[in-house]
């Protein structure tokens, strides 16, 4: 293991693999057009990423708790590479789908990095490594857009799928370099029954989400994919409840920090990815739409920049608010502030200048949010489950996501006219109030699911402690090692 340049290896293949799973975004509108497909048919070039994403994160969570770690990592990143190469020869749409849902196989890396963080860190460097890890899928986000633009417009989109080729090559060499192998936790079988049970109900679900206004809101169609969805889910839980070595312990759900931390995620991750959606088509709109600015790809993508910008502040204010407000008044503050920012773009944004200030404001609400999470999950579970807990935390972003995603491409076409190509301005006021919703749903749950007590008080054998595998420290010594790595 190479300790200095560990924690700069882990953010570099983090931010590799977001800024990849972003990357087909703002080329929607294009691959629309050359594809011969519709907007809202396109936009599963996100929403298949997504997917994939949430069924990785905890397979590979679950793989890289034990002696196999650095060969999941690797696995994952071979699977981006084939997808990127897949994606930049696709003679077809479906073919450029699947491509970009192996490239979403890197959404599930991120667990893993925080599992690596919390292993091979000094305890004085963890709280701050594991914050940094997580902000990277907002950064990554903001990176990608202007990245993105600017090869696609001056090439076009297929040259940006060989640049994700080029950087998951390289995210792979420096894994295989500097990653150590695995962890000393015992290796645990994969629950194979559960990752499919999650993964189809995932899809269903969301299928129902995205076509549910084609189909018509109250068909056959359409509530039997969310029935067949929520029964399979319902089953997913039933199973890792009775499994013994469960893809994700549900269990570990029963403490309400982490609850609170897996709600907020799955809320707040519904406006990050929409916005990201709507801000890059609306600021592609002809001008004959009445609406929207026509940019080129790479002014949208520079619109977009701030998102990264505002990640970055919100770690550094985030880290300065724990230690003044705790944890548990962060999370909420990260929240309210997207919420709030989604309010005024929907009511509104009728300058560049207004989009510009608003992807920063996300991007500082998002990464406050974000920071604080790996926290509070590492703080409440035992080392062994960090992988499968993160991971889960990790699944309930990408979910949120996905649900945004297929959300947004209901929306536009509920409001495209028969026979249009491109939605009323009605379209994204709605889509924004929706998601701003979602957002101060995720402050209410983050203000009231938390324990009104401080974690240090608690019993030292807690429900987690309880929960926790046979062979673990103790919880006492779990808790002094996570309160020793957060400076607590």
């Amino acid at each position: 293991m190479h300790p200095r340049i560990l924690l700069p290896s882990l953010m570099f293949t983090a931010l590799s693999v977001s800024v990849i799973s972003t990357l087909g975004a703002p080329m929607v509108p294009t691959i629309a057009r050359e594809q011969h497909v519709s907007l809202s048919t396109a936009q599963w070039i996100l929403t298949a990423t997504l997917l994939a994403g949430a069924i990785a994160g905890p397979v590979l969570g679950r793989l890289g708790d034990g002696p196999r770690r650095r060969g999941a990592i690797q696995g994952a990143l071979v699977g981006v590479l084939t997808g990127s190469v897949l994606a930049a020869v696709a003679p077809a749409f479906p073919l450029l789908l699947a491509g970009r849902a192996l490239q979403g196989l890197g959404m599930g890396l991120m667990p893993l990095a925080i599992a690596v963080a919390r292993d091979c860190l000094p305890a004085e460097r963890m709280r701050s490594g594991i914050a940094s890890l997580s902000i990277t899928t907002s950064v990554g986000a903001g990176l990608g857009y202007p990245v993105t633009g600017v090869i696609a417009q001056h090439l076009d989109y297929r040259a940006g799928f060989w640049f994700a080729a080029l950087l998951s090559a390289v995210a792979l060499a420096v894994v295989t370099y500097v990653v150590p192998v695995g962890s000393s936790a015992p290796r645990r079988p994969l629950d194979v029954t559960g990752a499919a049970l999650l993964c189809s109900g995932l899809a269903v679900v969301l299928l129902a989400l995205s076509q549910g206004v084609a189909w018509g809101l109250m068909s056959a169609a359409t509530l039997g994919c969310l029935g067949a969805g929520a029964v399979t889910l319902a089953a997913w839980i039933a199973q890792a409840l009775r499994a013994r070595h469960p893809l994700v312990d549900i269990r570990l759900i029963r403490n309400r920090a982490v609850l609170a931390a897996n709600t907020t995620a799955l809320l707040i991750g519904i406006g990050m990815y929409a916005v990201l959606s709507l801000v890059n088509l609306y600021t592609q709109v002809p001008a004959a739409a009445g609406y929207g600015f026509h940019l080129s790809l790479t002014a949208t993508g520079l619109v977009l920049l701030p998102l990264s910008l505002g990640s970055i502040t919100a770690n550094r204010l985030a880290s300065a608010l724990v230690s003044r407000l705790g944890l548990n008044r962060v999370l909420p503050l990260g929240a309210l502030v997207t919420g709030v920012d989604l309010v005024t773009l929907a009511l509104w944004r009728d300058h560049v200048g207004v989009l510009v200030l608003g992807t920063f404001l996300l991007g500082t609400g998002v990464g406050a949010a974000y920071a604080v999470m790996p926290l509070l999950i590492v703080r409440h579970v035992p080392a062994s489950e960090t992988g499968s807990a993160t991971s889960f935390n990790q699944v309930l972003r990408t979910v949120g996501g996905s649900v945004g995603s297929a959300a947004i491409s209901a929306i536009m076409l509920a409001y495209t006219p028969a026979g249009g190509g491109i939605p009323r301005d009605a379209a994204y006021t709605t889509a924004l109030l929706v998601t701003a919703a979602a957002s101060f749903l995720g402050v209410v749950a983050a203000v009231v699911l938390p324990p009104r007590r401080s974690v240090a008080a608690e019993p030292r054998h807690s429900a987690v402690a309880r929960g926790a595998a046979a062979g673990t420290r103790s919880a006492r010594g779990e808790w002094d090692i996570v309160r020793r790595g957060s400076g607590q």
